[in-house]
Order: C-alpha cells, then structure tokens, then sequence
C-alpha cells in the first residue's frame, strides 16, 4: 500500500510504503529510505512497533542527527578528516561531524527522496548519486530493496554500479526497542565477533583490531546490552556472499527476539546514549550492519573501493521471532 506522507519544504511529495506478511507489518519512506516501523507481536501475540520513528515527516525533518531508520551512504560511519585518497587522488568531503565525515556528509542518502516500484512483497528504491556528489567521486546507480520474507523477516538488498572508481559503505540506521518503549538497556545481546576496532577521541579506528575476551565488549555470549557503546564489531565470518547470522537481540520482557544476519564484515553497536525527547537516553539498539569506519584511509581493513565493470552488493536480514 502506498500513500502520501507529507510534503518537503521545496514541494515535493513523501511516500509511504506498508509491506504486511505472516503477521509482521513494516512502514518504508520515500524519504531516506526510512524504516518508519515495524510491528511485530510478542509472545502472547500482541503487536507492537519495534524500532524509532515519527508519526510525520516533520518529526525526521526536525530530528536528523539520530538519522532514525534511515538508509545510510555513501559512506556509512565515519571517514577521518573528512578526506580519503584514491588512485592518487585526494577526495574532500564535508567535515559534518568536526574533523569527520559522518554517515555520507551534510546531505547523505538518509537527506534525498528516492524513487519507489513495488516488487514481490516489498518495495525497491532507486536514485543516480551524482558524480561529485558531497565530494565523492563516481557517477553512482544504485538500488535498496526491502522485502519480507515468508516468515516475516525484513530483508534489505543493495546493489550499485559506478562509472569511475568511488568508495561505498551501505547500512540501514534503525534503532531497535524489543519492547516498544523505555530504557533498551535490559536487552540481551549476542554478537558473532571475537575483535573489535578500538577508537581514538574523535572515534575513527585506531587501526588495531582488538580481542574481546574477558571485557566489555565480549558479546559472544548473550547478556544484557547495558550503555555507553558506539563501536565496530569485526565479524568473526568477515564478507560473505549469502548473509550469515551474526546477533541476535533479545528483551525478555515481551519475549521479542531480532536475528541479524548479514553479508558485510562489520556490526556497529550504537547504545544511543545522548538521545533527546521525544525520546529517552538508550531507549534504542542500532546493530548498523556494514564495512568499518575509515576503511578509505585504511588499507589493511576490507577494501570498500567500487570500480566500473564491477557490481556492489549487499544484503541484511532481520528476522523476528519470540521465545
């Protein structure tokens, strides 16, 4: 079902798109490719929506810096200094969140109106990222498709091609609350990755990939999520070609489970710390599937170079479930 949404500053019209399958109903907007919600039930079978929105387009106007569900690029995460070479080249972008590029720059993908077709239980979005486009290089095409599965899984598909040599990082940005409400912070939580990319003060990697064992950040058995985490995961499967279940978040109030599997390297834990009303601090879980921060400026991380002739692709899983 598709209807109108609102209307941006400068005219034009936002789009929502509702997918429904075996129980599970998910809202996609033309703007950002956001994830407006998903309603799942819990274990005695009553819906409720699962991760933070708004209930209109002003809400994501007004509210950008969280980028609440959206669709994240070109280059998701941080990129230091805002700069990265190529081929000889040196490519500037916008310092968006001083010294770094942030989540593509000032206008990022989570920023632009895309185009929408429906497909077999789902939607696939589409746009031309221009050549020069918040500095990168590359004339971008570039698709997003969000489907449910038969048994309601959200599956979101990225593929892009390039006419000259680029850099592409690609995640979807939903906060997760199992419960619908509240402090996220009593969830459980299990993440497949033995290191993890250490931070200096203004949290691009130090470069070393560092073992979990025994600390903080030791996901590899369930236990509850806590606060205070903005870092990357380094999947113990690395890349894949088909997704690989990587963590698995659970509230043990409502029973609610959620299953990422994934194609990309990394899994960027996001607490959600400094979230303001309407929202309360950490009442959201974003498990930002993707490659790792930095990855332009660093050679021994898995290269995110896109070249002409080649194809990008990509593929996430969230799967809901109860127990």
């Amino acid at each position: 079902m598709n209807e109108l949404f609102g209307t941006l500053p400068d005219g034009t019209p936002v789009h929502r798109w509702t997918l429904e399958r075996a129980g599970v109903r998910v809202r996609v907007l033309s703007y950002g490719g956001i994830v407006q919600s998903a309603e799942v039930p819990d274990r005695d079978g009553s819906a409720g929506n699962v991760v933070l929105g708004f209930a209109d387009l002003d809400g994501y106007l007004t509210h950008t810096g969280p980028y609440f569900g959206a669709l994240i690029g070109r280059y998701a995460n941080r990129i230091a200094g805002g700069r990265f070479p190529l081929d000889g080249v040196t490519y500037a972008l916008a310092p968006n969140n001083a010294p770094n590029c942030l989540h593509g720059g000032e206008r990022g993908f989570d920023k632009r109106v895309w185009d929408v077709a429906p497909v077999e239980h789902g939607v696939r979005l589409s746009r031309v990222s221009a050549h020069g486009e918040e500095g990168f290089p590359g004339r971008l095409e570039l698709s997003a498709t969000y489907t449910l599965d038969a048994d309601g899984a959200l599956r979101i598909a990225y593929e892009a091609v390039t006419d000259a040599p680029t850099v592409l990082a690609l995640t979807n940005h939903s906060y997760f609350n199992l419960a619908g409400s509240g402090d996220a912070g009593g969830h459980e939580l299990r993440i497949a990755a033995s290191r993890f990319t250490p931070v200096d003060a203004d949290r691009i990697p130090t470069g070393v990939l560092q073992d979990v064992t025994g600390g903080r950040f030791d996901f590899r058995e369930s236990r509850k999520v806590g606060s205070g985490y903005d870092h990357n995961f380094v999947l113990d499967k690395g890349v894949t070609r088909a997704p690989a279940e990587v963590a698995e978040l659970h509230d043990p109030s409502t029973g609610r489970v959620l299953t990422v599997s994934t194609t990309e390297p990394g899994l960027q834990l996001y607490t959600a710390d400094h979230l303001e009303e309407p929202f309360v601090p950490c009442e959201g879980v974003a498990l930002e599937t993707q490659h790792f921060p930095d990855s332009p400026n660093r050679p021994e991380f898995p290269s995110t170079v896109l070249r002409p002739g080649e194809v990008f692709r990509s593929e996430t899983v969230y799967a809901f479930s109860t127990r």
